[in-house]
């Protein structure tokens, strides 16, 4: 049976700063048939890494609008998808879909589609959440990791951030996301909040925004959090690539204590990269990190 979703129109995502990328769309994921999932993917399509850059809430692959460019000039190609319930992807009106496999079994589903290799991980917030367990599914697609402020809901105590978080978005069920970014990001423009907030016409294109935060496993039993204690071992047992941290210093949620203990899971994963003013939308001080992720690589 078709997943009833809402579509954002087109027109609200007319000129948007900085970001010249013609959509993409893909309606034919198994299980997801009719629902467009839309991405970005720039680059040659033949070319030796792909930086595969996976958002969270209640953002939107324009997040990366100040990496892509720099991992573009490096030759490679960028894959930016849009998760379901946010950006100009379609967005299923029934809160229930919202579960931690369906948006798992969609990326999995996506990169397979794309037929994706020599991936660069780019990861945040619900991007990694979701995206450090892939490896589990593919191992030989996974090449090098860019990681910032997230985690592996493994099923630990949460912390007081997370709670507090929770609680706000549960109270908030029209949550401002431009709003929500510039107390984050101060330096965000007017126009920059405006196309965070393009996606969402009204609340009930919502429904992801406001069911993401109830999804993070924090109980040892709860969906997603056998498959990601997995994933940690994989990460710190079979991983044998290249990764790269950056860490936004001001995010009161998944800020250093979270970040330092993701960094020990990960094997050979060097000091991080320090963004002493940085919240936790950190892909808003992201072409440092991306120059500096690239020459940490080189």
């Amino acid at each position: 049976m078709a997943i009833a979703a809402l579509r954002t129109d087109d027109a609200r995502f007319r000129a948007l700063p900085d970001w010249p990328y013609a959509p993409h769309g893909i309606e034919t994921l198994p299980g997801r048939e009719g629902l467009r999932l839309v991405y970005v993917d720039e680059g040659p399509r033949d070319a030796s890494t792909t930086f595969l850059c996976l958002h969270g809430q209640p953002s939107w692959s324009y997040l990366y609008r100040r990496m892509i460019p720099v991992f573009l000039s490096s030759g490679a190609r960028v894959v930016a998808p849009d998760l379901f319930g946010f950006g100009r992807s379609d967005k299923p009106v029934d809160e229930a879909v919202y579960t931690f496999d369906f948006h798992r079994e969609t990326l999995i589903r996506f990169v397979e589609a794309l037929d994706l290799n020599n991936i660069t991980l780019v990861v945040q917030d619900w991007g990694g959440i979701l995206g450090l367990t892939l490896p589990l599914a593919f191992p030989h697609r996974i090449a090098r990791l860019i990681v910032m402020n997230t985690t592996l809901a493994v099923g630990a105590e949460p912390s007081e951030g997370v709670m507090a978080w929770r609680a706000y978005v549960a109270r908030t069920p029209d949550l401002p996301a431009g709003a929500l970014m510039k107390r984050s990001t101060p330096h965000l423009t007017e126009a920059e909040m405006a196309a965070y907030d393009a996606p969402f016409p009204d609340a009930t294109y919502k429904a992801g925004v406001r069911r993401f935060p109830q999804l993070v496993p924090i109980a040892q039993d709860d969906p997603g959090a056998a498959i990601s204690r997995e994933a940690a071992t994989w990460w710190k047992t079979d991983f044998r690539g290249r990764s790269f941290m950056a860490i936004g210093m001001m995010d009161p949620v998944l800020g250093p204590p979270v970040m330092h203990a993701l960094r020990r899971t990960i094997a050979g994963c060097p000091e991080p990269m320090v963004i002493p003013d940085g919240g936790h939308f950190v892909q808003e001080w992201g072409d440092p990190i991306a120059k500096a992720a690239l020459a940490a690589f080189a």
